[in-house]
């Protein structure tokens, strides 16, 4: 799984009714772009170091285009 700043990440509700998380990604450490990564979360705007696990997807930024 690979990131870059900008995208976001999903991890899925665990039971039913339980909403998604969603985060931003603020940093990627590594060159390679692995976890773990930078991510703050939108519910309440907490920052932490994320390692994705296999119910968490990303979706990347949206270009700039001129």
């Amino acid at each position: 799984m690979y990131a870059e700043v900008g995208d976001r990440v999903v991890i899925g509700g665990r039971r039913a009714g339980e909403c998604d998380r969603i985060g931003i990604i603020l940093d990627v450490r590594q060159p390679d772009r692995t976890p773990p990564y930078l991510v703050r979360w939108d519910h309440d705007g907490h920052e932490a170091m994320f390692f994705p696990g296999p119910d968490a997807f990303f979706m990347r930024r949206e270009s700039e285009s001129s």
